[in-house]
């Protein structure tokens, strides 16, 4: 199983460095990097510069904020600065961030994203190829690339893998079609949805071609000390946070799927009115310990197998927050990978 490290969005762009090395002395195989308030390529670059063997994968960076040119490229120098170890994680957020806060279209977004990645793909192409090999779609025509715009070559270095950040089944149907992978988001992670929705649909959507391991990275959010009142503190955390994504509802299938739909409805309402600031107060315990990883260091390693093992490929964790506990940390990441 891939154990893919989390990290703070808002963490200084300074203190990047020292976390991926911490990452990766921690035994993590993989670090995801976001897009919320930095720029994910800044983020990777500074994280891959600093270590030698971890793997360095946006989670995602979004895609019709930018242009794929533009993404193809930074993805590009990001490979051959580290080597290969770098994939490009591509999503799509929902319509009002992209329209009201990038001031960027989101019609048609499964079509545009379905174009968006044939159009990153064409781009490696033709760096590789060192031609300018045309796409001309609906929302997509590039026809031009001069020999002074074409990157140097990667030589034996891999190609950086597209990946695909997805919640709904068209866009878990698209990661199957075009991708190298799918990571899940925190209200789709629960191994029921996994299990009922998910695996089978990628399952479907590759048909005769069942046998190519189809990656799943799940990201489940998670409370993992073994400090009573740290543990109170992140409960608390992990409910205001799902309050939040909850409210949305495009997050709204595992709710429905577990029996939480009014739930959905009520956050809505709330966020909507304003009211959303001690919504955190309505998520319940049982809700909370089914689509949470609540455990000690040492229950680490026995309650992801229990949920996640051999369903999906990987599983997103969070180092904790104290330096003092990365010893029983990293014990729990190689119980994990013992399993």
């Amino acid at each position: 199983m891939e154990i893919v490290a989390g990290i703070n969005p808002r963490m200084q762009l300074r203190d990047v460095r020292d976390y991926a090395r911490r990452v990766e002395s921690l035994g993590f195989d993989t670090l995801h990097i976001p897009e919320m308030v930095h720029d994910p390529f800044v983020m990777s670059s500074l994280a891959l510069e600093a270590t030698s063997s971890l793997h360095v994968r946006t989670g995602v960076a979004l895609a019709f904020v930018r242009s794929p040119m533009l993404s193809a490229l930074s993805a590009w120098d990001l490979a051959r600065l580290s080597e290969g170890r770098f994939d490009l994680g591509l999503g799509t957020q929902v319509r009002k961030n992209i329209e009201e806060r990038y001031g960027m279209p989101f019609d048609n977004p499964v079509n545009r994203l379905s174009e968006y990645i044939g159009v990153v793909k064409a781009c490696f192409n033709s760096f590789g190829q060192r031609e300018c090999i045309p796409f001309h779609g609906e929302f997509y025509n590039l026809s031009r690339l001069q020999d002074e715009f074409i990157p140097e070559s990667l030589g034996g270095v891999r190609v950086p893998e597209i990946w695909l950040g997805a919640v709904g089944p068209r866009l878990s149907k698209l990661a199957a079609e075009q991708c190298d992978g799918l990571i899940t988001h925190p209200t789709n992670s629960h191994s029921l949805h996994l299990r009922e929705n998910i695996i089978p649909l990628i399952d479907s959507t590759l048909g005769v071609n069942l046998k190519r391991i189809f990656p799943v990275i799940a990201a489940p959010l998670t409370v993992v000390t073994d400090a009573a009142e740290e543990r109170e503190r992140l409960i608390d955390e992990k409910k205001r946070m799902l309050a939040f994504l909850y409210s949305t509802p495009a997050y709204a299938p595992t709710l429905d799927l577990l029996g939480f739909r009014d739930l959905g409805v009520d956050l809505r309402k709330r966020f909507s009115a304003g009211e959303g600031k001690d919504s955190y107060r309505l998520i319940p315990g049982e809700l909370f310990h089914q689509v949470v990883i609540a455990c000690s260091f040492d229950g680490l390693a026995d309650e992801v197998h229990e949920r996640f093992g051999g369903l999906v490929s990987g599983v997103t964790l969070r180092p904790p927050v104290d330096t003092k506990c990365d010893d029983a940390f990293r014990l729990a990441i190689e119980a994990l990978k013992g399993k």
